[in-house]
């Protein structure tokens, strides 16, 4: 991709998953890359992986604290923080009945409080120094109604409104998309389902498989590179045509 050599880039939630797979190809394209994550196990791991990692922070999104404290650093550590791929998140599988106060806060707090606190403070930064990219990473959950995971739904359409508005107001120094992935098998995905659990949601995607984390991380490079430019204040998604037929799909 053009222009990501020796971009500095800072990846939330980017131990495992598809935050992991960006870390990966961020520095495959010779990108300056930073992880923040809560996880010390985890980012002690892709360190060891991949020992090209200028820093792993470690701090909880939920804090606005210990987010300025790891921006900075990676400020410190990098000389500045070009791209910010705001990926961290969660999810709790239950019924809408089910949710409790408790839950629900933990949801919200990580998802879209969190991307707010982080993504405020990368974009105070990048206004400052005149560009910069922010990246977000919503989901078709945003868009579609998916039971058992009411709250997840709601911070990922909170995501993508967060997203527009960002565009619209940081323009034209700070360049503002977001990625919404369909079904991706990542580890964790896949230890929860038996087999054919797997091939039951397989065959409602048209192209018959779940996304690998790598081609959503091949997304969020092309977004950060010079070939898109022009792009700001949209979301992208990528399903494998799960959403665009409606029921044909199912």
């Amino acid at each position: 991709m053009k222009g990501l050599k020796d971009k500095r880039v800072l990846i939330t939630g980017g131990a495992s998953g598809i935050g992991a797979a960006t870390v990966a190809r961020f520095l495959e394209e010779g990108s300056h890359v930073s992880i923040l994550d809560r996880d010390a196990n985890a980012c002690a791991a892709i360190r060891d992986r991949l020992p090209a990692i200028a820093a792993a922070l470690i701090a909880n999104v939920t804090d606005l604290m210990q987010v300025e404290a790891a921006f900075a650093e990676a400020v410190r550590v990098m000389g500045g923080v070009d791209v910010l791929i705001n990926n961290a998140g969660i999810s709790i599988r239950h019924n809408f009945l089910d949710i409790t106060p408790e839950e629900w806060d933990q949801v919200i707090a990580v998802n879209l409080t969190g991307v707010f606190y982080v993504a405020q403070t990368a974009a105070r930064h990048m206004i400052e120094r005149g560009s910069g990219i922010i990246l977000q990473t919503a989901s078709t959950n945003g868009v579609m109604g998916y039971p058992y995971y009411a709250d997840y739904n709601a911070t990922k359409a909170g995501v993508i409104e967060l997203t527009k508005s960002m565009a619209l107001e940081l323009a034209p120094q700070v360049r503002v998309c977001a990625v919404a992935p369909g079904y991706v098998l990542t580890p964790m995905q896949r230890a929860e389902y038996t087999d054919a659990m797997l091939e039951e949601v397989n065959r409602k995607i048209p192209l018959r498989r779940h996304a690998k984390p790598e081609e959503i991380a091949a997304l969020f490079a092309f977004l950060a590179s010079d070939d898109a430019a022009y792009a700001t204040g949209h979301v992208y998604t990528l399903d494998g045509g799960e959403t665009t037929g409606g029921l044909a799909s199912r």
